[in-house]
Order: structure tokens, then sequence, then C-alpha cells
């Protein structure tokens, strides 16, 4: 069986599309998916070329590692040719400097969009930027050998590319910060003991256990698991009477739509 044509293929990113599922690879193993301002935009690309047939997203990673986080050369006095290196950013003025990041940040947020599921297949190294990807997903499924890491905050820098608010969602405010400020490793057991990954399996069954979880995510009604999503999102903005005021009028949608009688 072939593999469908790429719609798209840039800057380290390979986007395919089969049916209902759309595939998200990084594409740069020789570099172990090391990421750059290109790559995030090709990541924002892929988002927005999207068929509306698709429902699950799985997010990969070419090689041994998903990601290995932001490229080194960031780092460098010139940083990145055309680009705006951080030194750069730092003298651009707080607008520009902050219209830049949201310009990087939305690369990682189209990845939460109410009408899809977004799965990250997880294997080897997943730190810093690489982390923060498979935080954007929905779900996490992660190989025996996978090393979750935030170093951002160990090179004089935060978590900028919305990792921080899931972290916390996932795993509570006290082990998300001991992480972020140690860089320690975190390893498969502990991420599904933590609930940073929903299961961990051998490195050469990551591609199966992926392919299993996401034929269960199509089995239900599409509108169903779009109402399921929100309700589930908005929870934590909620007080319980909102929460089950929200769950009535969604649960009221459903009835009417099976009942046809929405317009």
């Amino acid at each position: 069986m072939t593999s469908p044509a790429p719609l798209l293929d840039k800057d380290g990113v390979r986007l395919t599309v089969d049916d209902a599922i759309a595939t998200v690879t990084l594409s740069n193993p020789d570099k172990r998916n090391a990421q750059s301002p290109a790559l995030w935009r090709a990541l924002a690309e892929a988002g927005r070329t999207l068929p509306g047939s698709v429902r699950v997203v799985v997010v990969c990673g070419e090689g041994k590692s998903f990601s290995a986080g932001l490229d080194r050369q960031a780092f460098t006095p010139e940083g990145f040719a055309g680009e705006p290196s951080f030194i750069d950013m730092a003298r651009g003025g707080e607008d520009f400097l902050d219209a830049t990041i949201a310009e990087y940040q939305s690369a990682f947020t189209w990845l939460r969009r109410g009408d899809l599921l977004s799965v990250a297949a997880v294997q080897g190294h997943a730190i810093g930027a690489g982390f923060q990807l498979a935080l954007s997903c929905d779900l996490r499924v992660v190989a025996d050998d996978v090393q979750f890491s935030m170093r951002e905050t160990s090179l004089g820098l935060v978590p900028d590319l919305t990792g921080t608010h899931p972290l916390v969602s996932l795993i509570g405010y006290g082990r998300a910060l001991e992480i972020c400020v140690t860089g320690r490793y975190v390893h498969a057991e502990e991420a599904v003991a933590a609930g940073l990954a929903n299961v961990a399996v051998p490195a050469d069954q990551l591609s199966d256990a992926t392919r299993d979880l996401v034929a269960a995510l199509l089995a239900a009604p599409r509108d169903a698991v779009i109402e399921t999503k929100a309700l589930l999102q908005g929870v934590q903005g909620r007080t319980l009477e909102e929460q089950r005021a929200a769950e009535r009028a969604a649960q009221g949608r459903r009835l009417r739509d099976l009942a046809g009688l929405d317009d």
C-alpha cells in the first residue's frame, strides 16, 4: 500500500492526508528534528492546509527523536539567516517582540482546534520546543525510550510555545514547576503515571499503537466528539453549575440533531 502524496513538504515538515487522518511528520532526522522559525511557519501552514474531511491529526518525527528542541543555531549571535536573532528580538521593542513570538506560537495552537483530535506519537528526545509540540496535542502515545525535558529555564529563557498551560493542567503546578526549573528528563513510566502520556509501548510498536488509538477515536460520531471535546476543554474555566448548564446545552444540541430537528 503506497502512502498518499504530501500536501506540504518543506522546511522539515511533511503533511499527508488519508481521508479523515492527517499526518504531520517532522522530517529532518539528521538534526533530530530540531526546530526553527521556518519549521514553525511550515507547521502553521500545515494547519491551514488541512481539508475539511480531517478528523484526527497525528504528529510524529522521523528517526530516533521526536524533536530535540530549538536548533542550536538560534543561540548564536547571528541566529538563522533572514530571521530576527534573539538580540534583534530584544532590541526590537515590546510590540515587535510580542508579534514575533505570537507568530511562532501559531504553529502550535491549531492542534487544539475544536473540530480536530490531535495525537502525538513520541519517541526518543522531546526536548523544549519538542516537548511543547507534544503538549499541544490532545493525546500522547510514547515509546519506552521517550525523554521529555523542558530546558528553556536552564538556558535563561521560559517555555513560550504554549506548553505551560497544558503542562500544569495535566500534572499540576508543583510538578510542572519542578520539571521546568530543573530541566530534568521525564521518562516513559513517569510520563504515563503523571498523566503526560496516555500509553507507553516498546519503540517498535509506536506506529501500531498510534494507529489503534486513531481508529478508536474515529469510531465515535464526529459531532459528538466535537461537543465532548468542547465540554472537557471548558471545565477549568467553569464552575460546577456552569459546567452542568454547558452539559445540558450540548446534550440538547445532540438530541435535536439526532432527531433531525436542527436547522
